[in-house]
Parts: C-alpha cells; sequence; structure tokens
C-alpha cells in the first residue's frame, strides 16, 4: 500500500480549476470539467496553482495525498489541458530574439540604469520588502537546481558533462550542509522566515508560481529539452550580477551572515557557472543538435517575459507601500534585524 507523501498541506484554492484539482488530491471531488480549464486565465492565479499543485506531485508531493497520484491518467490530461493554456500564452507573448547568440549577448550585458527588483532592493529596499523577496523566491530557492535535473537523462556527451558539473555544485559539491536549497533556509532563518518546505505557497502570487511552472514544464517534457537549457542559461547569466545586488540589499537591511552567504555564494559560483553554461552545455547541446536553436531562444526569453512579470508586480506594490504577497507577513522579526 502507497503511503502518503510528506510534502506541505495542500494549499486553499484560487478558483474553480485550483478547487477542482485540490479536491481530487484529497479524495473530495472530481477533476475540473475541460470546459473550466479552457476559460482560465493563463497567468492568473487559479491556472497557475492547479498546475503548481500537479507539478509538485513530481517532488515532494502533499501531506494527505497518495504518492501513486503522479501518474493519475485523469490528472495528467487535466495538467495536459493547464499546460496547452499556459504554453501558448507564453509563446504568443514573449519577443523573441533571432538567435542563440543575440539572445545571449543580450543578457551579458548589464544596464547602465538598472530597474529591476535587485537594483530597489539594493538602493531602497526595506527589510519587511526583503523577507517578501525571500518568501516568494522559497518555493523555487527550497528546490534549486531540481527541475533543471530532469534534463541530465536527455542530454550526452559534452552538454551533460558540463550539465552535470554544474548541477553537483548547486547541490552541495556532495556536503548536505553546503547544499543551496540548504544555504537558502539558512537565509530564511535570518530573515526569520519559516524554512518549512510548501510554508509560503498560499501567500506567493500568481507571477511567482508562474515562474517555478515553468522550469516545470521545461523539465518534464524531452520535447522541451532545449527550452529548459535556455531557462538554466538565463539563470546562470544572469545570477552572479544579480546575486551581487541582492547581497547588498541583505547588507543594507542588516539580515544576517547567512542571508548575505547565500548572495556571496552565488556571486562567484555562478560567474563559473554561466561561462560552462554558454561553451558546454548550449554550446555542447547545438552540436549534437543544431535544430535546437530556436528552442533554447524561447527559454532564454520565455525565461525573460515572466521574471519581468514578476518584477513588475512585486514593484507596483512596494512602491504603493503595499505588500506583494497575499498574505502578508507577520511583523514578529528577530533583535538582531529589528
Amino acid at each position: 500500500m502507497a503511503h502518503d507523501s510528506p510534502g506541505p498541506q495542500l494549499p486553499a484554492a484560487r478558483g474553480p480549476v485550483s478547487a477542482a484539482v485540490r479536491g481530487y488530491l484529497s479524495g473530495t471531488g472530481p477533476l475540473p470539467a475541460a470546459r473550466t480549464v479552457a476559460s482560465a486565465t493563463p497567468y492568473g492565479d487559479d491556472l497557475q496553482l492547479a498546475l503548481y499543485l500537479c507539478y509538485e506531485l513530481h517532488y515532494r508531493g502533499f501531506a494527505g495525498v497518495a504518492p501513486d497520484l503522479e501518474w493519475d491518467p485523469g490528472l495528467l490530461r487535466v495538467r495536459a489541458a493547464l499546460e496547452h493554456r499556459f504554453l501558448t500564452a507564453l509563446r504568443e507573448d514573449t519577443p523573441v530574439h533571432d538567435s542563440v547568440e543575440d539572445a545571449l549577448a543580450e543578457l551579458l550585458v548589464e544596464p547602465v540604469e538598472g530597474s529591476g527588483v535587485g537594483h530597489f532592493l539594493a538602493a531602497q529596499g526595506e527589510l519587511w520588502q526583503v523577507r517578501e523577496y525571500a518568501a516568494q523566491r522559497s518555493l523555487y530557492h527550497l528546490k534549486e537546481a531540481d527541475p533543471h535535473a530532469w534534463v541530465l537523462p536527455r542530454l550526452w556527451g559534452r552538454a551533460k558533462a558540463a550539465m552535470a558539473a554544474v548541477e553537483f555544485d548547486e547541490w552541495g559539491g556532495g556536503r548536505a550542509d553546503r547544499v543551496h536549497a540548504q544555504l537558502f533556509a539558512d537565509l530564511m532563518t535570518d530573515l526569520d522566515l519559516d524554512t518549512t518546505y510548501g510554508r509560503y505557497l498560499d501567500a506567493a502570487c500568481a507571477e511567482t508560481l508562474a515562474t517555478v511552472n515553468l522550469m516545470s514544464l521545461f523539465g518534464l517534457h524531452r520535447s522541451l529539452r532545449g527550452a529548459l537549457v535556455g531557462h538554466f542559461a538565463a539563470v546562470e547569466i544572469t545570477s552572479s550580477p544579480g546575486s551581487r545586488r541582492l547581497a547588498q540589499a541583505m547588507r543594507r537591511a542588516d539580515a544576517g551572515p547567512a542571508a548575505e552567504h547565500f548572495y556571496d555564494e552565488h556571486v562567484e559560483a555562478d560567474a563559473v557557472h554561466e561561462q560552462v553554461v554558454r561553451h558546454d552545455v548550449i554550446g555542447g547541446l547545438l552540436d549534437e543538435e543544431p535544430f535546437l536553436a530556436p528552442d533554447i531562444v524561447f527559454g532564454l526569453d520565455a525565461t525573460g517575459h515572466l521574471e519581468d512579470r514578476l518584477a513588475a508586480r512585486l514593484l507596483t506594490a512596494w512602491r504603493a507601500g503595499e505588500s506583494s504577497l497575499r498574505t502578508p507577513l507577520n511583523d514578529r522579526v528577530k533583535a538582531h534585524i529589528s
């Protein structure tokens, strides 16, 4: 008999689709009708949460949900319909570059006057905004590198070896205390946030869910392996300069040594990873499968598209003095960062 999954509690529904998926997972109702899925807004709370619920079954699952539901045929059909809505919108809305070289070149150039979340937090972010940012990002960082691992069996030669080498670093080089997900949990402890896996799923906005769902979407489909490599490249190329700004933000907010260390670690590690990913992962993949170039471009640009949407959500809320979370954090903060 299959045991229940050890993951987090199922979150509250955000609409008819996520309510039906949640009910199915908990054994209290049927799956959503096709017409209900077809009417869901691609980037909205309801569809993104429903898709997240389906994808999380491939990670740690949810408490009280049977692991066998990971491959439930009916649920997989619903997931496919949700993915179609999401992927169609992404292909329609993402401005794409003409070539891999053009897409990479743009990422490699730092704007003279940046206006993103990292720039905001480094220059004027307050502690409550830093804490919100960490809570939102915890949905990815507590499973950091895991979605990208799905591409490993789908690569070979130089691309596979280079991808495995970068992933090995992300997982701490064999040391549990150096796994990047653990380092982020340590950051959360410094910020007096709950480090429980999935704790902030209910609070996270749809734009955050979409950024995590994108990785799962690309990772779970062999046909999208080029897009996943493009996503991985976008993350690694932008990580070092972005982490430098966020390390500055942590110091500015007096967030604590572990909070600073997480981003300091990424400044150094990802500067090396960027070279490996560009030259060996992407280069190796294109040597073997040059026809995947458009998919790599799509992965690069779709990542930027969703990150821009998330940045707009966060900055609009913060500049208005409002919380970016669906449920604001409590005001309890440790003495050393109060």
